[in-house]
């Protein structure tokens, strides 16, 4: 995997095989990216990253200097292997959190002005993620909500949907709260 842009850019990160998470594929990360650039400004935004996986979102958005992000996953090799580039690349704004995504969302009690969410493309609760997201107020007013599914899952007709882009077999839904 490699960082698109930012402080760490071209910087690349190998996964060890033990490694289960399936990363965002660098191509749909650099489109993501190229998307989220036209919409915010990265520096000094609060994100949070459900199933962070590898971390590879998560440290995309460090590099480029957002002030927090707060990776969620529940596997102790990932948390192990995101711990250990972390280390390497000396960041210390990023919060790991090893826990279950739906326990953190149903107790987490702060907004953000990012969430981006990797579930398991076969996830049997992957449709309700929008609707925690935003049932528990997670969400700053003008902030964006980025779900990475398989195309056969679709979110249209969610009241918070805004958009919808694919890149090969990735496909990103965003949401907005809606005024």
């Amino acid at each position: 995997m490699r960082i698109i842009s930012g402080k760490y850019k071209g910087r690349r990160i190998s996964a060890p095989s033990n490694i289960t998470a399936r990363p965002t594929t660098d191509f749909a990360k650099e489109g993501l990216f190229n998307l989220l650039n036209n919409r915010m400004d990265f520096e000094g935004i609060d994100v949070l990253d459900l199933f962070a996986g590898t971390g590879g979102i998560s440290i995309e958005f460090v590099s480029r200097d957002c002030k927090s992000v707060i990776s969620i996953e529940q596997n102790d090799r990932h948390c192990a292997f995101i711990r250990k580039v972390c280390a390497e690349l000396k960041i210390d704004n990023l919060s790991l959190l090893k826990t279950d995504v739906f326990k953190f969302i149903n107790s987490c009690h702060t907004q953000f002005d990012m969430i981006f969410a990797d579930p398991p493309y076969e996830l049997n609760r992957i449709e309700e993620i929008p609707d925690l997201i935003f049932s528990h107020n997670l969400l700053k007013e003008d902030g964006l909500f980025v779900l990475e599914h398989s195309a056969k899952t679709i979110f249209t007709n969610h009241p918070n949907f805004v958009d919808h882009r694919n890149y090969g077999n990735v496909n990103f839904s965003f949401f907005e709260v809606k005024k």
